[in-house]
């Protein structure tokens, strides 16, 4: 989702608080990062973090964890500049979730909401994690034999991602490897395995480069500071797919040919003899 451009005035320091429900995980990030204008000499941002299984119930975890971490840093959620949300794509119960308590929080604060995409996440994960993590592909398991998946560059003059090939939601073998060495990010790795043909020419598979608040804080600190935010009653998930469920047809069609492969991959066996043992 595109935001508007805003002009955000020059300050000395910035509170943003960073939700993401798009997974089984309630995760929360507060970050207070010292201004550009502070000094050539900008120190580490300090941040404060939950990150919790909390499986399908984020919704009744989410607001107490927000009070927990104002709590430790010592600020008040008036002292927020900003409210960052993970947009999608991800459970659609979860990215509503996430959207509406963002939505809510800074309609009632009078601020700026920062929807950042959960694979851009996983790729701000993955680079924090490896600083060689430059070209990355992002892939999550969408569920349905399908997978969620976009490919970034790190623009090191700009000092932010540049989308090559926004979020898309395609079969494992039907994902797209950048043309240049690159990381794979995500979770579809290992769900898919040699379905996701991709994984075999990545530099580095990253499977712990998932959607988190505090990647995702420092993804949406830039773009805050950008002016790359929209006004509360904007803000709306990314959902990349428009269902969350296989029909009967689907599901059934689905599962007959997961019953036919095997016996078709016998018959081709037996009439080559590679069947033979």
């Amino acid at each position: 989702m595109q935001g508007r451009r805003i002009t955000i005035a020059a300050m000395t320091e910035t509170v943003l608080l960073a939700l993401d429900t798009s997974t089984e995980f309630c995760s929360v990030a507060l970050l207070c990062a010292a201004g550009p204008d502070a000094g050539a000499a900008v120190p580490e941002p300090r941040a404060w973090t939950r990150h919790e299984a909390t499986g399908a119930v984020s919704s009744t975890r989410l607001l107490p964890a927000i009070g927990e971490l104002f709590d430790e840093a010592g600020l008040a959620l008036a002292d927020c500049d900003a409210i960052a949300f993970g947009s999608g794509p991800g459970s659609f119960t979860g990215l509503r979730t996430a959207t509406g308590v963002a939505q809510g929080l800074a309609f009632g604060l009078d601020i700026p909401v920062v929807p950042v995409g959960t694979l851009l996440v996983c790729a701000e994960n993955a680079r924090r994690r490896d600083p060689a993590a430059t070209r990355v592909l992002a892939t999550l398991d969408a569920r349905m034999d399908e997978v969620y998946w976009a490919d970034y560059a790190w623009d090191a003059a700009a000092g932010d991602w540049r989308v090559v090939r926004a979020a898309s939601l395609d079969a494992p073998a039907a994902v797209v490897a950048p043309d240049e060495p690159f990381t794979l990010a995500g979770n579809a790795a290992d769900v898919f395995g040699e379905r996701l043909a991709v994984a075999s020419q990545a530099r580095v598979i990253d499977r712990e480069a998932l959607p988190h608040a505090l990647p995702l804080a420092f993804a949406a600190l830039r773009a805050f500071r950008a002016g790359r935010v929209v006004p509360a009653d904007q803000a709306a998930p990314e959902y990349v797919r428009n269902k969350v469920a296989q029909t009967t047809a689907e599901r059934l069609a689905a599962k007959a040919a997961q019953t036919a492969a095997p016996a078709a991959a016998g018959a081709v066996g037996s009439t080559t003899g590679e069947g033979r043992r």
